[in-house]
């Protein structure tokens, strides 16, 4: 006897219980990946240190101190002073406060710009798309740092302007992601289904398309935030940082880097070392849900 399967039956299209099923399995896979708690525990830390900056900082982070000037770690100041007798690690503690205000809110703006961008491109497709994506390729052929010291010499430096300029680009790189996303998702069987129940594209796009690329959308998300961390460091490395009064850890290697070859390293090193932990943490964070949302 053959079993033939019936075009007439009823498409099988998963139930919000499955659905809700399916994040708890990958919320448990998440909290057992070695790679996903470490990296959780790392940018932890950073966070804590922003939140409550000056609470947690032995020191004045803005104090100058002239006649401690250049100091070399001690017990009083664990990793030394800086030109002007600055105690580094108040500066590296507080300075945690400003690159992971400025970096989420340009991720969390490009992120919804370029999803936006990628679900209307990738469903609707036809001239617009074309044209839309021709943009984008000639826009992403400068380099993103290029793009940025462009926007903010046109703008002047400031907060506004980094998460603006930031969070285009990423709204551009984003959204070539969820197109293809979408590419893959508008012929499956439970958008067809919705397209004959009449539903409106907006729902379709939103109810239907959407909760099935997150998980593209949250692996592109996390990547994004370590490039946005590195983008802010190496602006206010070059002197465009949102406000050079204020600690910040691009803007402090950028100060005492040339004092390197006078043995003066931890006023380089440690904020060195706070940008190159956050990053990993968050793209250990990134690899982490890489794999699970791939399961």
């Amino acid at each position: 006897m053959s079993f033939v399967e019936d075009p007439a039956a009823p498409i099988a299209i998963p139930t919000r219980d499955e659905a809700k099923i399916a994040r708890r399995e990958r919320l448990r896979l998440l909290r057992r990946s070695p790679t996903f708690v470490l990296g959780s525990v790392l940018v932890g830390l950073w966070v804590v240190c922003a939140i409550l900056g000056t609470l947690i900082a032995p020191h004045a982070p803005q104090a100058d101190d002239i006649l401690n000037k250049l100091a070399a770690p001690t017990g009083d100041h664990l990793f030394g002073t800086d030109r002007l007798g600055r105690d580094v690690l108040s500066r590296v503690i507080v300075g945690a406060r400003e690159i992971l205000i400025t970096a989420p809110l340009a991720t969390i703006l490009g992120t919804v710009a370029g999803t936006a961008i990628g679900l209307v491109t990738g469903y609707y497709r036809g001239f617009v798309d074309d044209v839309v994506m021709r943009v984008i390729d000639a826009m992403l052929a400068v380099p993103v740092i290029v793009l940025a010291l462009l926007a903010i010499v046109a703008l002047g430096p400031s907060r506004a302007t980094l998460v603006l300029v930031i969070g285009t680009v990423f709204a551009m790189i984003i959204s070539k992601t969820v197109r293809a996303a979408v590419l893959s998702e508008r012929e499956l069987d439970y958008v067809q289904a919705a397209r004959l129940r009449n539903e409106r594209s907006p729902y379709i796009l939103f109810a239907e398309i959407l909760p099935n690329v997150m998980g593209p959308i949250v692996v592109e998300f996390t990547v994004r935030l370590g490039y946005a961390i590195f983008t802010i460091a190496t602006l206010a490395f070059l002197g465009f940082g949102a406000d050079p009064s204020i600690p910040d850890w691009g803007h402090d290697i950028s100060e005492h880097y040339t004092f390197i070859n006078t043995g003066v390293w931890w006023a380089v090193l440690f904020p060195s070392l706070a940008i190159a932990t956050l990053i990993v943490g968050i793209n250990l964070i990134a690899d982490a849900l890489a794999q699970t949302f791939e399961r």
